[in-house]
């Protein structure tokens, strides 16, 4: 590595210092929970990504979720490629949108109508305007520690980014605005039960990621989402399953499939974009009936349903068999496995949380089972054990309270090198 190349990431990382806030376009790319400057990261193949400076990674941070395939899978490349010789945004329905739509239903039998948008937080925030539209109520109830984007409403006890910042909310949300979402503890049926009798009438929809996975990953425990189903049926409550990292992501279903229970309303994002910017939200029917131009619950977006997204993430859904998925299963389960053997042999307390491809290891013990639990793992001794797997070219997700992602690119040779990395990494 040369003068020359070194320089090249500090400028970089100047430059965008001077031009984007904190350096970054979002928070958690910045690294500063894990006190490490942040990378710049030019490009990717398969299960590894490449700095500005070449240095190259075995890659946990997989865009955030999308790159399930692993990075510039070369079927998403071409359909891509096919799709921008057509022209970019041609301000109609496109072929491409019927196909992707049509993959999303087949796989997600609730959503039987959809609408796309570009992000996850439009996804999420025009579910609940259409919950309120169909209820005839205000009130939304979420779960502390779960992040469903950045819309003023839901950024109240967020987790993710928020939970890396130690930030309880956000400035500039209104307080009358913060008023109308409730807030109790993920796993915790009593408490949205006695949230219900305490407004009685008034909850318009009760939103969970069905897995969270923005305080680090804690799995629902068992009954939880069966009891989250007969509670607000019995309320006259809609049910809405954040699937934005968990669709398609931990069963060719998503999480309702993995776990059996039928949400009313769905929102996505990540994996069904391919790597590409989108989102997209749907259910019943008769509940999307009510969104325009069939009904009067507006929402548009010019550029939703951009044909080089739905290219990617038809081309990604199209890979995505029982088969891959019983093999990211494997694969996670040995680097769950490998990870717990090397915090043993160090004499390293931590407790490994995992669903599928998303894992988590906490610094604490035992496993949390909501946010507050989880808000006690000791975050200095992540940062160490981060900033030692960087020094040998490991990249996880910088911060205690992401996921790692794990890909079909990540073969064994991949995890067993995640492993020895991690026993040194334990041990500092």
């Amino acid at each position: 590595m040369t003068t020359a190349t070194r320089v090249a990431q500090a400028e970089l990382v100047r430059r965008a210092l001077g031009l984007f806030p904190g350096g970054v376009n979002s928070p958690v790319r910045a690294f500063r929970s894990v006190g490490r400057p942040p990378l710049v990261l030019a490009r990717g193949d398969g299960a590894r990504v490449q700095d500005a400076d070449g240095r190259w990674y075995i890659d946990y941070i997989g865009a955030w979720g999308p790159a399930i395939l692993g990075h510039a899978d070369a079927d998403v490349i071409a359909a891509i490629r096919d799709a921008a010789l057509d022209g970019l945004a041609l301000g109609a329905t496109s072929p491409r949108e019927i196909e992707l739509g049509g993959l999303i239903r087949e796989r997600m039998p609730s959503v039987e109508r959809l609408r796309f948008t570009s992000s996850g937080t439009e996804a999420v925030m025009s579910a609940l305007r259409l919950a309120r539209a169909a209820t005839g109520r205000d009130l939304v109830l979420k779960f502390a520690g779960g992040y469903h984007g950045h819309s003023d409403s839901l950024l109240v006890k967020a987790g993710s980014g928020l939970a890396t910042l130690a930030l309880p909310g956000s400035a500039g949300v209104p307080a009358a605005i913060a008023g109308s979402t409730i807030v109790v503890e993920y796993n915790d049926l009593d408490a949205v039960d006695e949230a219900f009798h305490r407004h009685p009438g008034r909850v318009a929809a009760v939103i969970v990621e069905p897995v969270a996975a923005n305080v680090g990953v804690i799995p629902p425990a068992p009954g939880f989402l069966a009891g989250l189903r007969e509670l607000t049926t019995e309320a006259g409550t809609l049910l809405v399953f954040d699937e934005v990292i968990t669709g398609f992501r931990i069963a060719r279903g998503g999480a309702q499939a993995r776990y059996g229970v039928t949400p009313d309303l769905t929102t996505l994002g990540k994996i069904i974009g391919g790597g590409m910017p989108v989102g997209a939200y749907g259910g019943r029917a008769e509940l999307m009936s009510l969104v325009a131009p069939d009904g009067p619950v507006y929402q548009a977006g010019t550029l939703s349903g951009h044909p080089l997204t739905m290219a990617a993430g038809a081309a990604t859904l199209a890979r995505l068999s029982d088969a891959r998925y019983d093999a990211l299963e494997m694969t996670g389960a040995a680097l769950e496995r490998g990870l717990a053997e090397a915090a043993h042999d160090a004499h390293r307390d931590v407790a490994i949380t995992r669903v599928g491809s998303l894992l988590t290891v906490f610094f604490r013990s035992p496993s949390p089972v909501n946010a507050v639990q989880a808000m006690t793992a000791d975050r200095d001794a992540f940062a160490r054990f981060f900033g030692a797997m960087l020094d040998q070219g490991l990249l996880l997700p910088p911060s205690q309270f992401e996921a790692w992602f794990v890909s079909l690119a990540h073969d064994d040779e991949l995890i067993a090198q995640t492993i020895e990395a991690a026993r040194a990494a334990f041990r500092a």
